[in-house]
């Protein structure tokens, strides 16, 4: 790790709760292959953190040339900052030492130790990262699918649908209603879906004051619920309501020609509608037979390192590690685990971090923050938890809004040390 956000910066907070396609043999000649595919947090985290301990030959492979982070996008939906914040491109790891190649995977021949690209051509390694985030289980909200997510956003993946969401949201009539189906679990972040709903009902409040938000969840409760219930009855004047399965939501049908939203058979007109469907580990790790029937990637809890190959390692939302809940924070202190197992496995020394850490920030309303965090460490059935911390219901304003101003210098900080 590097200065700004330093390892040690990292646990406390989770206590106190040049691109180009070249083969990887042209850079490194003679040193250990290190592929990872990914350039999320936890891909970019792994790979950074390899190239700068030396010795290794890394290479990160990435879809696009830049990366808009997940993870603080429901600011932009609420209006409390642009797109453009959340963007970052990969020239900071070139700097590091990681060889940057923009591209797409396609297939991986474990045997081969090989990696396809959509072009044709081949990226070799020694041991291979995967960390290509989430794809959406289909047919999990009938009715819905990506084709119609110009319609009916998911903005699951930020970026373009992110922007399209928000515009959604601001064109809606007065009155009108906006309805959000959340994911049964595991699903990526938690906490996010109900932070989105706090961002829109604050930017509803600005623009659409009569207009009303509805919940249907398959849950029958939620990450930080009494917390966001609470933000709810204090700031978006009734405008919420959720619905769990008692109420049907569980049986969830979608209409994007007529606006519909179907709840066991019936019928809510609705203006906008955001499917946030269920989830599955990426596509890659599909193809490469790196999962099981759950639609994740078992890995082993104190290395990281996929069960299914011994030359592959699994990070972030793709993985099934036990306890950790899927997201940015998570996704990196996982991927220091990977690289210091990486170094050891490859040159027999070194140890590793005896445990893992997460902190998730939600923003209730502007200068209104809480946050959830824990201590996590491998045991032979999974990661366990082992320390907890979360805001309490009564905290004072003050406190809100220093837990606020901690989320954005962490947002600021983490960024900086992954892609800066």
């Amino acid at each position: 790790m590097r200065g700004g956000l330093t390892r040690r910066r990292i646990l406390a907070a989770g206590a106190g709760l040049a691109v180009g396609l070249v083969a990887p043999a042209v850079r490194g000649q003679g040193l250990p292959r290190v592929l990872v595919i990914g350039g999320g947090a936890g891909g970019a985290s792994c790979a950074r953190t390899l190239a700068e301990a030396g010795g290794v030959a890394v290479t990160l492979l990435e879809r696009a040339p830049r990366y808009t982070t997940c993870f603080f996008s429901n600011h932009v939906i609420g209006g409390l900052r642009p797109l453009e914040s959340l963007q970052f491109g990969y020239e900071g790891l070139a700097r590091a030492g990681v060889h940057v190649v923009i591209g797409e995977a396609v297939a991986a021949e474990r045997s081969a130790r090989l990696v396809r690209l959509a072009t044709g051509e081949g990226l070799t390694y020694d041991r291979l990262v995967v960390s290509p985030g989430i794809d959406f289980v289909p047919d999990a909200v009938p009715g819905w699918s990506e084709d119609v997510a110009e319609i009916m956003p998911h903005a699951w993946k930020a970026g373009p649908q992110t922007l399209l969401l928000k515009r959604q949201i601001e064109a809606m009539p007065e009155g009108g209603t906006f309805a959000l189906i959340a994911p049964p679990a595991p699903y990526r972040c938690p906490p996010a879906p109900y932070e989105r709903v706090s961002m829109i009902a604050h930017r509803l409040n600005q623009v659409n004051p009569t207009a009303k938000i509805l919940i249907f969840d398959p849950k029958d409760h939620f990450s930080k619920q009494t917390l966001f219930e609470n933000g709810w009855g204090k700031y978006t004047n009734g405008m919420v309501t959720w619905f769990g399965p008692e109420f049907g939501a569980a049986d969830i049908e979608v209409r994007p020609e007529t606006m519909e939203v179907l709840v066991e058979g019936e019928a809510e007109k609705v203006d906008v509608c955001n499917v946030i469907p269920a989830q599955q580990a990426g596509k890659l790790t599909h193809l490469a037979g790196l999962t099981d029937a759950t639609g994740w990637a078992p890995v082993d809890p104190f290395t990281m390192r996929s069960l299914a190959d011994p030359n592959i390692w699994v990070l972030g939302d793709a993985s099934a590690q036990g306890a950790m809940p899927k997201g940015a924070f998570a996704a990196h202190s996982q991927a220091q685990m990977a690289a210091a197992a990486i170094r050891r496995d490859l040159f027999g020394a070194g140890d590793l971090p005896d445990h893992y850490s997460n902190i998730c920030w939600s923003v209730l309303a502007p200068g209104d923050a809480v946050k959830l965090g824990g201590i996590y460490v491998p045991r032979a059935d999974g990661i366990t938890q082992t320390e907890s911390v979360i805001s309490a219901a009564g905290e004072d304003a003050a406190t809100r809004q220093a837990t606020y101003e901690e989320a954005q210098t962490w947002y600021g900080a983490f960024t900086q040390d992954i892609f800066g």
